[in-house]
């Protein structure tokens, strides 16, 4: 293959929901382009880009998938992105190492949920958008449907490239617009007639060829100008037009496809090599620093790294996109991220499994390369006269953990190594070894993120897993002052151990004075602040310690170990276990011995008052509340807030956007831990949601009982 240059390259996503045809679609076009001689297919497992075993034996894509093709003297770059929302992280990848989206619909559905959070992305990064109105042979294919719904979206900015003459099993033929011409297929597919627009379609053909005409010379003043004068423009004119419209995101051009039959692909690709934006045409990316990257070829050299995956026979492979300058094998690079020195062994351009080895590769443009020492996804290597990094790709927060271990314990070790290999791949899956939770904690974007997880470590590695529902991690607090005093005193021969500590615990908020009086049981406590210490707590909120010692009742340097005593306690809450936050601790008086007394004696003075003192300060447990934004049709809006409210969650709010139903909720996390399953049960894998932290709040009362109740007898169960 020769070196294309960065102004005959274009970078292309696949999206679309799960069944849209994406898969099929990229089979089409590989074909069409000669990178292959027959079509797979989905069921038989046999396409170029589902070659994974654990995508074979879920019949569908589970990783996105890097194809590229030559067609019409230039390169077109793919990424075919997995439909369901457990794999968003690869849209978001890809959407942010690619310039312009392919939308994937079912005839039959049109705008679905998961196209709906695929759309938001897509509008989030800004990036051109055309839409493919896939399978149009099918029994309920509804084109005219589809229009509404897009038109619903976007207005008069979604426009018609092309119409099919009809629907459902009689598809066979389509009007191009762009072209003012019929294709028209034999029921195998494959080369098109091309036909002059039947007589009972001209009218409508004629009047959407000039709304095209309208929108693509609305971009360019000197179109504007000719259109006025002439009325039209030629061809080369309106492609011109449309990408400038595209780059403006005021086109949103729609296609008719029938992928599995070949049907229109070639007219697509057509339409992708001479209008979609060139890498040339997009805006510049930014570095770490704020400052633009051109994509130029005699620019320094910097790579990024988008993706890695790990293939039998072949070992690491990792995939890069060239932000400025060439690379070509033997090439010498420093590692940004990790101070690494890097040497590119091979180039090769991809297919799915297939590799095609190339010299170079220019700005702009997206390959492969094998077993480097020292790269991890988001890295970036840089030749001489540059150390660019880049970190723009932010990935959603997760929506279901389980805590995971191995089956037999001597595959501990393992388990973690292919863990951190497995985030590696795709950072959405999540590790976190809780020191709190006492739990190897792994998070992803729902349960089929995770059983893919599963999957792979148990067959490719060969480690038995267990998955369990994880522990929740709750904070204890305090709601009301309360005062106590504690005495450690050890004798054992030679010098003993002696250290009194008198303090008051209140619950904190930020910015309140500290009292000079204090009154309990009808007795005042009257304190001075000499130094207030606040300390913000690993796990949140905070611990303020005020020195309220006056007469020298407690020697100075064993107030550290008072807050030592303290923080032992704050990490190991009296009630449950769980880490203590937001308290304010005044130690105002104690004891000590002129010989016995030492720093483990006032740290376990410390812990112990504390200790008392907290468990009568109206100690209560906190749990973690998360915002929770759910995306459901309308027809199933009623089941899903009964849920939730269920869930002992509080509608927030809600609306609609076109036919979906948006709603936002408080829910606690504890509620959360099979949400996934339960929605996509309700509404048959017909909604989703995103989630994220919100804040910790007070828990019930009876559910408060219930979990001192469950800490006793994991207590005694330890005893």
């Amino acid at each position: 293959m020769r070196t294309y240059q960065t102004n005959e390259i274009k970078n292309i996503a696949i999206l679309g929901s799960s069944g849209s045809g994406k898969t099929t679609l990229a089979e089409a076009m590989l074909f069409e382009a000669g990178v292959i001689k027959r079509r797979g297919t989905v069921k038989a497992g046999s396409t170029v880009t589902d070659y994974f075993p654990v995508e074979k034996e879920y019949g569908y894509s589970v990783f996105s998938s890097i194809f590229s093709v030559e067609w019409m003297n230039r390169k077109l770059n793919f990424i075919d992105c997995p439909g369901a929302d457990d794999f968003i992280g690869n849209v978001v990848t890809s959407l942010n190492v690619m310039d312009t989206a392919l939308m994937v619909l079912n005839a039959q559905y049109g705008i679905e949920v998961g196209t709906v959070n695929q759309l938001r992305y897509i509008q989030k990064f800004q990036k051109p958008v055309m839409f493919i109105v896939n399978q149009l042979d099918q029994e309920k294919a509804d084109f005219d449907n589809v229009v509404a719904q897009l038109k619903g979206n976007y207005g008069e900015k979604a426009v018609l490239i092309q119409y099919p003459i009809s629907c459902g099993p009689s598809f066979n033929a389509i009007i191009d617009v762009l072209k003012k011409k019929m294709y028209r297929w034999k029921p195998e597919g494959g080369v098109p007639e091309v036909l002059e627009v039947p007589e009972e379609e001209k009218d409508k053909a004629e009047e959407l060829h000039q709304k095209l005409v309208e929108a693509a010379a609305e971009h360019e003043e000197s179109l504007m100008e000719k259109f006025f004068e002439q009325g039209t423009l030629t061809e080369e004119e309106m492609r011109f037009g449309i990408r400038k419209g595209l780059v403006q995101r005021d086109i949103f051009p729609i296609f008719c496809v029938c992928a599995e039959r070949d049907m229109c692909v070639r007219r697509t690709m057509e339409f992708l090599g001479n209008v979609v934006p060139y890498v040339v045409d997009m805006p510049f990316p930014e570095n770490t620093e704020g400052e633009e990257i051109k994509p130029d070829v005699n620019g320094p050299t910097s790579l990024f790294f988008f993706k890695s995956t790990v293939e039998p026979h072949v070992g690491d492979i990792s995939y890069f996109k060239v932000m400025s300058g060439k690379v070509k094998e033997g090439d010498d690079l420093i590692n940004a991220d990790r101070g690494s020195k890097e040497r590119i062994g091979q180039l090769f351009m991809v297919a799915g499994q297939q590799r095609t080895k190339v010299e170079e590769l220019v700005a702009g443009d997206i390959g492969a390369t094998v077993k480097l020492k020292d790269v991890r996804t988001g890295n970036t290597l840089n030749g001489k006269g540059t150390d660019n990094q880049f970190d723009f790709i932010k990935y959603p927060n997760p929506k279901y953990r389980r805590a995971i271990k191995a089956a037999n314990e001597r595959d501990s070790e393992k388990l973690s190594e292919a863990l951190q290999r497995m985030h590696e791949e795709d950072p959405t899956w999540l590790i976190e070894n809780s020191k709190e939770l006492k739990q190897l904690i792994v998070s992803g974007q729902g349960e089929f993120h995770l059983k893919t997880l599963k999957w792979r470590i148990e067959n490719n590695d060969k480690i038995s897993i267990v998955y369990s529902e994880p522990k929740i991690p709750y904070r204890e607090t305090i709601t009301k002052p309360s005062r106590a005093e504690y005495r450690h005193r050890k004798q054992s021969g030679g010098a003993g151990q002696f250290g009194e500590v008198h303090m008051i615990v209140e619950p904190y908020i930020e910015g309140m004075p500290v009292p000079d009086t204090y009154k309990f049981n009808g007795q005042e406590f009257k304190v001075q602040s000499r130094d207030i210490q606040t300390y913000d707590l690993d796990w949140g909120g905070k611990l303020v310690f005020v020195n309220s010692i006056v007469g020298g009742a407690i020697d100075t340097r064993f107030v550290p170990a008072i807050i030592k005593g303290i923080m032992a306690r704050l990490e190991q809450g009296p009630l449950t276990g769980s880490y203590a936050r937001d308290v304010r601790v005044i130690v105002y008086d104690g004891k000590m011995h002129p010989v016995d007394s030492n720093e483990i004696s006032f740290m376990l003075a410390g812990r112990n008052a504390f200790s008392e003192a907290f468990k009568n300060a109206g100690p209560k447990i906190l749990e973690p509340i998360s915002d929770v934004t759910v995306f459901v049709p309308s027809d199933k809006m009623g089941d899903v807030m009964s849920d939730i409210q269920n869930r002992r969650g509080i509608i927030q709010g809600m609306e609609s956007d076109k036919d979906i139903e948006v709603i936002n909720a408080k829910v606690p996390l504890k509620e959360m831990s099979n949400y996934s399953i339960t929605l996509s049960s309700l509404t048959g894998g017909r909604a989703s949601f995103i989630m994220k932290f919100s804040k910790y709040e007070l828990v019930p009362a009876d559910v408060q009982e219930k979990l001192l109740k469950e800490y006793e007898e994991t207590q005694k169960a330890e005893d």
